[in-house]
């Protein structure tokens, strides 16, 4: 063969090789079908409809900031006066229904008390005092509600989330009374193996809920027909033997895992808290050993086999599990069923981006309705301004773009990167039938990979712009953005 021929040869090789990747190419361009069309959970997601109360409020904040303190101290101290009066009547009386017109009028105090605190935070630790007094108060009350009706749903929502939101603020607007150390709510007895962790006494059976510090974590939180806090839900196990601490959490990248308790601790959180089952249950009364036999359970099971990450949300099927599947599950298999108010997901728009991320089931058990159960105790919760703003700032972003999106429509992806996303699936498929991790993670498509990716970095560049935004607005009115002005803010960074 001579030199020419060689060449020639060589050229069709290449052309044909060429032909062949560009037709393989073509081929895995062809896109999956249409996401399912749900209808979601079929409710009407929650609205304050108050916003002259919130002009209102923006108006109370800039005037706190200008006048005499003197005179904000007294406002404060009459508000404060009159919020104990109202909670008093309601601890030593009977007990009262979600339909009590003291609980509307102690959510407005809080949310009065919070703009003067804010302005001037001599009152901080009596406002800190009444915030827990009332979250303790009204988690209490609601044992005797029936959490799945709209209006018991309704009020220990407004009363829990609100108070907690108008704590946040005040925080954000005096960054160094934001205490480190972990800050206790209540101290709930336990009869379960412990350890000490920085200061605090957890028990295993202890329920960790978390607010991760990724776009899709502020997703998780304000997804929900509730908007809430938290997007993590872990189970606690402490060895009544060596002490031994780890927890049993379900991870998207992973599945089902153990991680030790140092080096969950590790992964950063910009809100942590502490839930334990109330010792005066009749469960627990019975079983005071209840919280750590579902934590030795979910944690044989762990070891037994491998659970994959259950991106559906079905919270019946425990063949595949997510984070609050994991403790619900542990729990249910003793008699205790949690999330006793369910979490609903209605909104069109939700709907349609979580139907394209995998989601099937719009009736479920979210992390941050956990807070609601009145099983529970709030037993800590660790406490840093940074992260409070880091979390405002992606929920002001999420909230931008939920409020911009289309109603209905999926979460765009780029067609042009579909053929090697499906390669990489390929390739992490063939990982997992040995036991190890691919790039793309098990249960979920090339195409959700991708529309999960492009999610991210919207979010990443509108939360740029926001970041720009707001530090020009704290050099021109010398304080961090209220909530409010975040949210107005992120709606410029998202249409710049």
């Amino acid at each position: 063969m001579g030199e020419s021929d060689k060449k020639k040869f060589r050229w069709q090789y290449v052309t044909r090789a060429c032909l062949c990747l560009a037709c393989a190419y073509v081929l895995l361009l062809i896109p999956d079908g249409a996401p399912p069309r749900s209808p979601g959970a079929g409710n009407k997601p929650h609205e304050w409809n108050r916003q002259k109360f919130w002009d209102s409020l923006k108006d109370s904040f800039v005037q706190a900031r200008s006048t005499d303190k003197n005179t904000v101290s007294n406002n404060v101290a009459r508000l404060l006066d009159d919020s104990r009066r109202l909670l008093g009547g309601i601890t030593n009386g009977p007990a009262v229904s979600a339909l009590d017109p003291r609980w509307p009028d102690l959510e407005i105090n809080v949310f009065k008390l919070a703009v003067l605190v804010g302005a001037d935070p001599g009152h901080l630790p009596e406002f800190a005092g009444l915030v827990n007094d009332l979250r303790r108060e009204a988690k209490q009350q609601s044992c005797r509600w029936d959490l799945n009706s709209e209006p018991a749903r309704r009020c220990l929502y407004r009363l829990l989330f609100g108070s907690r939101m108008a704590m946040e603020e005040v925080l954000l607007q005096n960054p160094e009374a934001a205490v480190q150390p972990p800050a206790e709510v209540e101290i709930e007895p336990s009869q379960t193996p412990s350890l000490v962790f920085r200061g605090l006494t957890l028990h295993s059976g202890d329920i960790l809920v978390s607010r991760g510090d990724k776009p899709a974590s502020a997703l998780i939180s304000r997804g929900n027909d509730y908007p809430g806090s938290f997007s993590h839900v872990a189970l606690l196990h402490v060895d009544s033997m060596t002490g031994a601490a780890c927890v049993i959490q379900a991870l998207i990248e992973k599945g089902v895992v153990v991680t030790p308790l140092e080096e969950y601790s590790k992964d950063r959180k910009l809100r942590f808290m502490v839930l334990r089952p109330r010792a005066d249950l009749n469960a627990m009364a019975a079983d005071p050993q209840l919280p750590h036999k579902a934590a030795a359970l979910a944690l044989q099971e762990a070891g037994a086999r491998h659970t994959p990450y259950d991106f559906a949300m079905d919270y019946r099927d425990h063949s595949a599990l997510f984070c609050s599947e994991v403790v619900s599950a542990a729990y249910e298999r003793f008699g205790m069923r949690l999330w006793m108010g369910m979490s609903h997901i209605s909104s069109p728009t939700l709907t349609a981006w979580l139907s394209s991320l995998g989601v099937r089931d719009f009736e479920t058990q979210e992390p941050a309705d956990l807070e609601y159960d009145p099983q529970l105790r709030v037993v800590a919760e660790w406490r840093g301004a940074s992260d409070f703003w880091q979390a405002h700032l992606d929920d002001a972003v999420t909230d931008a773009m939920l409020a911009n999106a289309k109603p209905g429509q999926s979460l765009p992806f780029n067609h042009l990167k579909l053929p090697l996303a499906r390669v990489a699936k390929a390739y992490s498929v063939f990982l997992n039938w040995f036991g190890r991790r691919g790039p793309i993670p098990e249960g979920m498509s090339a195409t959700t990979a991708l529309r999960a990716d492009n999610y991210s970095a919207d979010h990443a560049a509108i939360k740029g712009r926001l970041l720009a935004l707001a530090a020009a607005f704290r050099e021109t009115h010398h304080c961090s953005p209220p909530y409010w002005e975040l949210i107005r803010l992120a709606n410029q960074a998202r249409s710049e």
